[in-house]
């Protein structure tokens, strides 16, 4: 009888020189078993730069011609492992990794397998964002080649770092702060302005019968609550880089309301949450914002409107970018520390009654990219309001001059890091925060 390869046979080979030549891609070396193996097909080594650094995972290559794989979505599918192999790998010294080559869609997915569970858990759940196997997952499988005992040691991230960006900007301060006695408390203040015919402005604050301000309160509705002959302006610097923690906590609440006065024209201000949120213009109705970029320009919707499912015609909820403020000292520098969030209503003015859920589930959604993104477009909105909200005054000579002082926002710091953070390490539930346990380069 003449000799005959089986079509899994050769699916199988074809398989392996696939998963053989996605990892030579990836810079690791692959070794193909014997065909004697039982339950490897081949090991691959973890190489920094074409250097091996004998660190060894055992793979498993389970290769597909085409069709669906069990309980297969558009976000992932399901493995039942066989006991006999789990009981294999149970006694492996090295980690061992199932890899899943699909030959239709030139498809390459990994899982790690688990020799610490019980037997019984032999289900595998591959998610097709998270465990692609291409050069964003190289330092996960290195991490996998970590001792789990002894003080470890460190070894170089493979796939090279990246710049990032840090969600402060640093603030540029008036040079002069205005301080005045005042016969009123906060409350009160805020009552006398409310019934008065100037425009109302709350960029101050009154401790303990003195009234602070970057303004002077002579030139504003101010003056009504302030004792006019008691008004002395004094350098910034000496409230603002104050030793003493009740002071620089007064300069941070007058850092606060003076942010929320010149974001005014766009931007609402929710107590509850103590975020800034941009305001809806229409209701049910979008809002766009154009701006600057790193490299070129472009928009964003800060006002998003969701329809129904279920309805049609009718609007869901309505998600408006946010952040939350927070200013800090570093050094004789203070910050303002930008924390990009979503602030939701049932019409762009309406809160919804229910926004956990949506919260959570967008911030899910939201990766590395993303959250550096909204860092640039506040930036880019704080100081294009500089000069659009700056007003300028002629004296009776037509010279102009500046109305008021105003925080000025520098651009944000960027940061070289030795790795690349993982974008399946952004969001994600208990799950995926178990998997990414170990930290991306660093064998600890």
């Amino acid at each position: 009888m003449a000799k005959h390869l089986t079509a899994n046979q050769i699916l199988g080979e074809i398989g392996e020189n696939a998963v053989r030549g996605r990892f030579l891609t990836m810079g690791f070396q692959f070794d193909g078993r014997s065909r004697l193996e039982a339950g490897i097909d081949g090991i691959a080594e973890v190489m920094d730069k074409g250097q091996p650094m004998a660190r060894m995972i055992a793979v498993q290559v389970k290769s597909k011609d085409e069709g669906r794989y069990a309980s297969e979505t558009d976000d992932g599918f399901t493995y039942l492992l066989r006991k006999q192999d789990l009981e294999y790998w149970r006694g492996s010294n090295l980690p061992v990794i199932v890899v899943f080559y699909r030959r239709v869609d030139d498809s390459f997915y990994w899982k790690e397998v688990a020799r610490d569970t019980d037997q019984a858990e032999r289900r595998l759940q591959i998610d097709k964002s998270a465990d692609v196997l291409d050069s964003s997952s190289i330092n996960r499988l290195a991490a996998l080649t970590v001792p789990k005992a002894g003080f470890g040691y460190y070894v170089p991230a493979l796939s090279g770092g990246e710049e990032a960006l840090v969600n402060m900007l640093p603030i540029d301060l008036p040079a002069e702060l205005f301080i005045a006695s005042t016969p009123y408390d906060g409350r009160k203040a805020t009552a006398v302005l409310l019934d008065g015919d100037e425009p109302v402005r709350f960029d101050w604050i009154i401790r303990g019968g003195t009234f602070w301000s970057f303004h002077d309160p002579r030139t504003s509705c101010c003056s009504e609550i302030v004792d006019l002959d008691q008004v002395e302006a004094i350098e910034t610097s000496s409230l603002a880089l104050h030793d003493d923690v009740d002071e620089q906590n007064k300069f941070i609440h007058l850092l606060r309301q003076t942010l929320r006065h010149q974001t005014r024209q766009g931007l609402n201000w929710s107590k509850a949450q103590e975020i800034l949120y941009f305001r809806a213009l229409v209701a049910d109705t979008p809002r766009n914002f154009a701006y600057e970029a790193s490299k070129k320009r472009t928009d964003a919707d800060v006002v998003n409107v969701t329809m129904s499912d279920k309805d049609e015609g009718r609007v869901s909820f309505v998600r408006h970018h946010a952040f939350e403020p927070r200013f800090e000292l570093m050094g004789d520098q203070w910050y303002l520390i930008i924390t990009p969030t979503y602030y939701f209503t049932t019409n762009g003015f309406t809160p919804h009654p229910h926004p956990a859920g949506l919260l959570s589930g967008k911030k899910r959604l939201d990766k590395s990219a993303a959250l550096r993104g909204q860092v640039i477009m506040w930036h880019r909105y704080l100081t294009e309001a500089d000069r659009s909200d700056e007003r300028e005054a002629s004296n009776l000579f037509g010279t102009v001059v500046e109305a008021e002082p105003r925080l000025r926002f520098g651009e944000p710091p960027a940061v070289q890091l030795e790795i690349r953070v993982p974008e399946d390490g952004w969001g994600g539930g208990k799950k995926k925060a178990e998997q990414t346990e170990e930290p991306e380069g660093l064998f600890a």
